[in-house]
């Protein structure tokens, strides 16, 4: 069973975090439901990040990828590395950039992972981070 869940894990090449207002060109944040961040002290924030990503083009085993085999991702973020609470689940495969808004000040840390057409999920990307 674990071989066959190795061979179905996708690897993303990238994930990127930008400051909303530095991005050029972005389009809108797509679409997701997200859990509420906080700032340091438990009140919402006003700032965001962007996340940007590529799509995986093959499997962990070096199998080929198509964009028809993606079902979407999920971004994991919170402000301790080791506890990344929050989520956003993006439905569709094409999204390959995204939004958060609410963050308070302080570091905010970013995973991302894909979800194939089977459900099956990614190990976590690297982590990425921005401080606010």
């Amino acid at each position: 069973m674990n071989g066959v869940i190795k061979k179905s894990r996708t690897a993303l090449a990238s994930l990127l975090v930008m400051g909303a207002a530095t991005l050029v060109g972005c389009g809108g944040s797509g679409g997701g439901d997200s859990s509420n961040a906080s700032g340091l002290d438990g009140t919402p924030g006003t700032h965001s990040a962007t996340l940007s990503w590529n799509a995986p083009a093959t499997r962990i085993n070096g199998d080929g990828l198509a964009m028809g085999e993606l079902q979407g991702y999920v971004i994991n973020y919170g402000q301790e590395a080791g506890s990344l609470s929050n989520k956003v689940r993006i439905g569709d495969a094409n999204v390959m950039d995204y939004t958060i808004g609410g963050l308070g000040n302080g570091a905010w840390y970013f995973t991302i992972q894909v979800v194939d057409t089977n459900g099956l999920m990614s190990a976590p990307s690297a982590m990425v981070s921005k401080t606010i």
